[in-house]
């Protein structure tokens, strides 16, 4: 296989698409169970520092995410969305 470069390895210069789409090859690797060990614990690796990439950039996205609501005099405007301890919404703010 060919050897990846720094970049990719390391998730730098990815936008949030390339790099879900690396993890899933990396994912798609190791189950595989081809790689030697070596390579194994590389793509394992890289595979860390983009779940951790990932997850910031879903964190950071989450807090921008605001709430339309109507106000008594029917007029909308937006608050920020109260963000529950756990992934899942609340019953009341799930969109399907």
């Amino acid at each position: 296989m060919a050897k990846k470069t720094d970049a990719a390895e390391s998730g730098k210069g990815l936008d949030f698409e390339q790099s879900m789409k690396r993890l899933e090859t990396i994912v798609e690797e190791l189950e595989t169970g081809e790689l030697s060990l070596e390579d194994s614990i590389s793509r394992y690796e890289e595979g860390i520092g983009l779940s951790r990439k990932l997850t910031q950039v879903l964190d950071e996205s989450e807090k921008r995410i605001e709430r339309l609501v109507e106000q008594n005099d029917a007029t909308p405007s937006t608050e920020p969305m109260e963000l529950s301890t756990s992934r899942e919404a609340p019953e009341g703010d799930r969109l399907f």
